[in-house]
């Protein structure tokens, strides 16, 4: 891991440099049955050489819609532009033929997606899809292709670039997907990049590399770049000028130091205020360290959890996923206790543990009540105590099923009550989280991601849990709805006195909520401490680089020295007579990194 000080954004851009992009009055409007709805509306902003231009706001304030406007992937009939010209250069690409849009898309003008699993072909190897978007612009050999397609994959840093040609998406992690759709979309060395969201799903730390990663291509390239994005924090840090759009319109226009000290728009202060940001809770003490001592919810002694893997004919062994490794700590009463790390390091497959999902080795105790050899009745009565919020509510819910109905469901499960009184306590638990009761007899698409999610937490609350696990309940939503769920999940702990065990990659948002916070690697705790103990005086080398990898909400504060990894993260996959190194609180204090034996 080595620091190094990062050219500021907009380094490339002169004074007097050309305008590339020119988005003049433009509108896109879908066809409904009533006729021609606008999604933008009179939209106006332009990109110069080598400027990031950052388009902010909530889900459905039209930022994707304008991206793929311009793109010229509108899905037709049923949207389209409907007023309003875009101009790359001398070319009108709203009069353009898709046979010359074709040709002007991926080479001129190029995309970053938020999903790169959903934008790679799962079927192709990585080198293929790379020869292939350059074969489609330029004539030249699958031989030259693949030399070109090396290159740009180790210009994205990607360990082996060679080795990475013939591997399958599945075969990458999520950072490494999203560095090659960045090899994809510059390989050519387009005019303008548009990148929708290409950091939303990261860790922290990948998050960091990707976007250090972007600011080096754009000063060796000098390409515009405008960065669509509900995140402050990445705007903040990358862009020259930004712009702040609700329900389709353009509410504030500004450079990006003027827009955070002096935001004109009381939208844009609302959005700005709803921005977690770290080391700005205001009580004095910290109230682990000086609550009264309270009941476990949950105990967690010594817990091991791995996946076989086998291979061969015969389905032998081969290896083990060592998933968690020697875990322990427990949750009290009341709190929120925070497990935070990178994908991968095993927070989830805790989850999954502690309410029976998944195999394990060492103790579990919820409720003082041992896991292991529960009968059937046993593992239902012991989900009766703990529940769960996911991270995609959507997929959470029964699609065919009314929300009531879906709340009152646990209810049911578990024999409470009549039908007319579990209805009264559905009603109870929608209007508890903010929702109506004419709501009720909605189905879940009717209801925005926030409300969604608000319903998964009724639905957890039905049974009155003495643990609710949120797995990543908020990093999808946008700053003002994850501000309103947080502060929704406060108000009811302290109502209902039930504990949290908060699972999250976000440092920002667990510095807000937690009380404890235990940091994980490779499956293993290397950290953990009060709030203040973990962000105020971090003891270890890997939480003190996610801490450093968190974007700060202010342009005046951009990071002094850019973090480059340059190792891939271990793999926790070893031989059946192999095991990692076990962290003790010595190499915890002397802030040691995990090592393989």
């Amino acid at each position: 891991m080595t620091l190094v000080a990062p050219q500021p954004s907009g380094a490339n851009m002169a004074p007097d440099s050309p305008t590339v992009l020119t988005v003049d009055r433009l509108t896109v409007s879908v066809r409904t049955e009533t006729g021609l709805h606008p999604l933008v509306s009179d939209l106006s902003f332009n990109v110069k050489r080598g400027e990031t231009l950052a388009i902010a706001g909530e889900s459905g304030s039209g930022k994707s819609i304008t991206s793929l406007a311009i793109m010229g992937l509108l899905p037709p009939p049923a949207v389209r532009v409907t007023a309003g010209r875009i101009a790359l250069g001398t070319n009108d690409l709203t009069a353009m033929p898709e046979d010359a849009m074709r040709r002007i898309r991926g080479d001129r003008i190029a995309m970053i997606f938020q999903e790169p699993m959903s934008s790679l072909n799962p079927v192709l190897t990585i080198g293929t899809q790379l020869a292939e978007a350059i074969r489609a612009h330029q004539d030249v050999s699958w031989a030259k292709a693949r030399t070109r397609a090396i290159a740009a994959l180790a210009s994205v840093r990607l360990s082996d670039p060679e080795r990475r040609m013939a591997q399958f998406p599945h075969e990458l992690s999520g950072g490494m997907r999203q560095r090659v759709m960045i090899a994809m979309a510059l390989v050519l060395r387009p005019e303008v990049l548009i990148a929708d969201e290409p950091t939303t799903a990261l860790d922290v730390t990948v998050q960091r590399e990707v976007l250090d990663l972007l600011r080096d291509l754009q000063r060796e390239s000098g390409t515009a770049i405008i960065l669509i994005t509900h995140d402050m924090g990445v705007v903040a840090e990358m862009a020259d000028r930004v712009i702040v759009m609700k329900s389709g319109r353009m509410v504030e226009e500004a450079p990006v130091a003027r827009l955070f000290k002096a935001p004109s728009a009381p939208y844009t202060r609302d959005l700005l205020a709803a921005v977690p940001r770290m080391g700005t809770r205001t009580d004095s003490a910290d109230p682990a360290a000086t609550r009264t001592p309270a009941p476990h919810v949950a105990q967690l002694s010594d817990v091991v959890v791995r996946f076989p893997l086998k291979s061969g004919v015969l389905g032998r062994i081969s290896g083990h996923v060592h998933a968690v490794e020697h875990v322990s700590f427990d949750i009290l009463k009341g709190e929120t206790f925070s497990l935070v790390g990178e994908s991968g390091c095993g927070k989830s497959t805790i989850a999954k543990a502690i309410v029976g999902l998944v195999p394990h080795a060492g103790r579990i105790k919820v409720a003082d009540q041992e896991l292991k050899g529960l009968d059937t009745a046993g593992q239902k009565a012991l989900r009766r105590r703990v529940q769960m919020v996911f991270q995609d509510p959507m997929a959470a819910l029964n699609p065919r099923m009314r929300v009531g109905d879906l709340i009152a469901e646990p209810l049911l499960i578990h024999g409470f009550g009549t039908p007319e009184s579990r209805r009264v306590e559905a009603t109870n638990l929608m209007l508890r989280v903010g929702l109506s009761k004419d709501q009720m007899d909605r189905y879940p698409h009717e209801f925005s991601g926030g409300q969604r999610q608000r319903i998964c937490i009724a639905r957890a609350l039905a049974l009155k849990p003495d643990l609710i696990i949120a797995d990543e309940s908020v990093s999808a939503l946008d700053v003002s709805v994850q501000a309103r769920v947080l502060a929704l999940m406060r108000e009811l702990q302290q109502e209902m006195g039930m504990a949290y065990l908060f699972i999250s990659h976000d440092m920002a948002v667990v510095d807000t909520i937690s009380d404890r916070v235990a940091v994980m690697y490779l499956g293993q705790i290397v950290e953990m401490g009060t709030r203040a103990q973990v962000f105020g005086n971090p003891q270890h080398a890997y939480t003190r680089r996610l801490i450093d990898a968190v974007p700060v909400p202010d342009p005046t504060h951009r990071r002094g020295q850019r973090l480059q990894v340059s190792d891939e993260i271990s793999s926790p996959i070893y031989a059946p007579n192999q095991h990692p190194k076990r962290v003790t609180l010595h190499d915890i204090g002397a802030g040691h990194m995990l090592a393989e034996d």
